[in-house]
């Protein structure tokens, strides 16, 4: 059965950072979006945290010996570039052990309306039994999520996949989970209409060009 977790679902401070993730003024401060964008990551770590093996382990205090415990095998965090780069930050200041794999991957437009997906490049570390975190900020038709995820599964088998969103739309959601039925999902917010052109609406706008600035 699907894991489907939308965290604007219940109160918390997440809300305030999608807020201002979307607010097209707040947006005008590039430091401000990052840092939200990575705020929601960190939200994202701790509640995939739970999911993850654990081993006992002593612990050597000022006044005496303890047992703790510490993650049994560190994540493998996946990003495509470039707009996922913040939130897999901020998955990373928890995971802070863990290793990290790249895609290079974008839409090659047919026409307006139908695109095939290009993966230029893979850079990952060995993924077999190993758990991965796949992060992207946008999750709108999910056809690329899936050709980047198929990219990187081909280069290894991952024992436990959790996909982090910031903003899906219904539609995208709904086909990923179809195409990966034992994946974990991690979403910020759900919106319900996707455009002829494959945005998410009304979504956030373009989330690399916000982080990191327009492209030619």
């Amino acid at each position: 059965m699907n894991k489907i977790t939308v965290l604007s679902e219940k109160n918390s401070i997440i809300h305030q950072f999608l807020t201002q993730i979307r607010d097209k003024n707040v947006q005008q401060d590039r430091l401000r979006f990052n840092r939200n964008m990575e705020r929601v990551g960190e939200i994202m770590a701790y509640e995939v945290s739970k999911w993850l093996e654990y081993k006992d382990v002593e612990t050597v205090t000022p006044l005496a010996v303890t047992h703790t415990k510490v993650l049994t095998n560190p994540p493998v965090i996946a990003s495509v570039l470039r707009a996922a780069l913040p939130v897999q930050q901020g998955l990373a200041n928890f995971f802070d052990e863990a290793d990290r794999a790249y895609i290079s991957a974008y839409r090659k437009y047919i026409d307006e309306n139908s695109f095939e997906v290009v993966v230029e490049y893979v850079a990952t570390p060995p993924l077999d039994e190993r758990v991965l975190i796949f992060a992207d900020p946008m999750l709108a038709t999910g056809k690329s999520i899936a050709f980047t995820l198929n990219a990187l599964m081909s280069r290894g088998k991952p024992k436990q996949i959790h996909i982090v969103v910031v903003v899906a739309s219904r539609q995208g959601l709904a086909f990923l989970s179809e195409q990966f039925p034992d994946a974990i999902f991690w979403v910020g917010a759900v919106d319900d209409e996707l455009n002829s052109h494959g945005y998410i609406v009304p979504g956030l706008g373009d989330a690399g060009d916000l982080a990191f600035g327009p492209k030619l």
